[in-house]
C-alpha cells in the first residue's frame, strides 16, 4: 500500500488523494494519504519554520550521516525494491564535506519511496510520517511536538 501512495503523491491515477492540513504553532504543513496508515507530511512547509528556503534546509539536512543512515534503514523496512549497493556508496560519502544531496538525487539513487518531491502547485517535497517527525525534530525538538500533537488531533477526528 505504501508503494501505491508514493505512486499517487508522484502523479499517478491510483486513487483518490486526500488532503489535510495541520496548524503546527501557527504554521501550516500539508498532509497527503490515500488509506490513512501511509501519510506523508510535507517537509517543504516543515523547512519554512526554520527559512523562507526550505529547499536548502531539506538539502542541509540530507547531508548529515545519520539522516542518510536512518533513511536507508527506513527504506530496508519498508522498501523492498530499495537499492543497498547503490545506497552503500552514498552512506559513505554522507558527511564530508563536500557532500551534497537532494531529494531527487536520493530518490533516483536509491529507489526510496520514503521522500518524494512533487512539482507544480502543491508542490514540495513530502515524506511519509515516520520520516518528517525525524527532520522536524533536527529543525527543532519544540516545532516537532507541536507537529506531533496537531497530527495526533488530526488522526483522532479523522478516526471519528
Amino acid at each position: 500500500m505504501l508503494e501505491k501512495v508514493c505512486d499517487i503523491i508522484k502523479g499517478g491515477a491510483m486513487g483518490k488523494i486526500i488532503k489535510d492540513t495541520i496548524h503546527a504553532n501557527g504554521i501550516d504543513i500539508g498532509i497527503y494519504t490515500q488509506d490513512f496508515e501511509n501519510e506523508f507530511i510535507s517537509l517543504t512547509d516543515i523547512a519554512r519554520y526554520k527559512s523562507d528556503d526550505p529547499t536548502a534546509v531539506i538539502q542541509n539536512w540530507m547531508r548529515n550521516r545519520d539522516v542518510i543512515e536512518f533513511l536507508g534503514l527506513w527504506e530496508r523496512l519498508h522498501n523492498p525494491d530499495f537499492k543497498p549497493l547503490e545506497f552503500e556508496g552514498v552512506r559513505k560519502q554522507a558527511g564530508a564535506n563536500a557532500f551534497t544531496m537532494s531529494p531527487k538525487k536520493w530518490v533516483e539513487a536509491t529507489d526510496a519511496i520514503g521522500i518524494v518531491s512533487k512539482a507544480g502547485r502543491y508542490g514540495g517535497t513530502y515524506a511519509h510520517s515516520d520520516i518528517a517527525m525525524s527532520f522536524a525534530t533536527w529543525i527543532s525538538p519544540e516545532f516537532q511536538l507541536y507537529i506531533m500533537k496537531d497530527y495526533r488531533q488530526m488522526k483522532i477526528v479523522d478516526y471519528l
